[in-house]
């Protein structure tokens, strides 16, 4: 099971990371914040110093079509808000 599963970024997650040394990352919905913390220091080669998670619920839709109503909903997603130490950082854009 992979925990990281991609960087985001957003405007917002961009100044966090200019500003306050914290990056965004979208995480696998059965990680803990131990996990994590684990995982990106092995990834990036970085120490952390906290971690915060954001459960995002999914959406759900009706639409009303000749067929009749359709229902749908978007999947559930978790976020988390990583904190590096002073001094260091990721570069997210060197594989681009």
């Amino acid at each position: 099971m992979s925990i990281l599963i991609k960087p985001i970024i957003t405007e917002k997650a961009t100044a966090d990371s200019e500003l306050k040394n914290c990056y965004w990352f979208s995480v696998s919905t059965k990680a803990n914040k131990v996990e994590i913390k684990k995982a990106v220091e092995a990834a990036y080669g970085v120490s952390v110093e906290k971690v915060r998670t954001i459960n995002v619920r999914p959406d759900r839709s009706t639409k009303h079509t000749k067929t009749g109503i359709q229902y749908g909903k978007t999947n559930a997603v978790k976020k988390a808000i990583v904190q590096l130490a002073e001094g260091e950082m990721i570069d997210l854009y060197s594989n681009m």
